[in-house]
């Protein structure tokens, strides 16, 4: 895995920007940037914790998407309040849903994914 802070600092901006244009194109499905933001999520586990292993970075990110999910169950007023903000409807999301979770399980997935082919790309250059 590569353990370079500045390759995650980049695919979790690439990350916010290609999740930002899914919700602005109508034609996207909207489970898209779903998978998109557990991608992030993942991302930034990594870029915080780039020194611990994969699968601890892997249940961080899945722990924290879920329990975002399930905060969805909450209802309060003031924080329904803040779900009606812009940086609310991003970060915490507006509903619970369980094809989420699901979403959010491919979304780490292609993370590491991606961690796994940066990863073996940075290899095949230094040959």
């Amino acid at each position: 895995m590569p353990k370079n802070r500045i390759t995650f600092f980049i695919l979790i901006i690439l990350t916010i920007i290609l999740g930002l244009l899914s919700r602005h194109f109508k034609f996207i499905p909207l489970f898209i940037g779903d998978i998109l933001w557990a991608s992030m999520v993942y991302f930034i586990m990594r870029f915080l914790f780039i020194n611990k292993p994969v699968r601890f970075n892997v249940i961080a990110a899945l722990i924290f998407c879920f329990a975002i999910e399930f905060s969805q169950l909450y209802k309060a007023p003031w924080i329904n309040d803040l779900r009606h903000t812009l940086f609310g409807r991003l970060v915490l999301g507006e509903g619970f849903l369980w094809s989420d979770l699901l979403c959010y399980v491919i979304g780490v997935g292609i993370g590491v994914g991606g961690d796994f082919g940066n990863f073996y790309n940075q290899k095949l250059i230094q040959k």
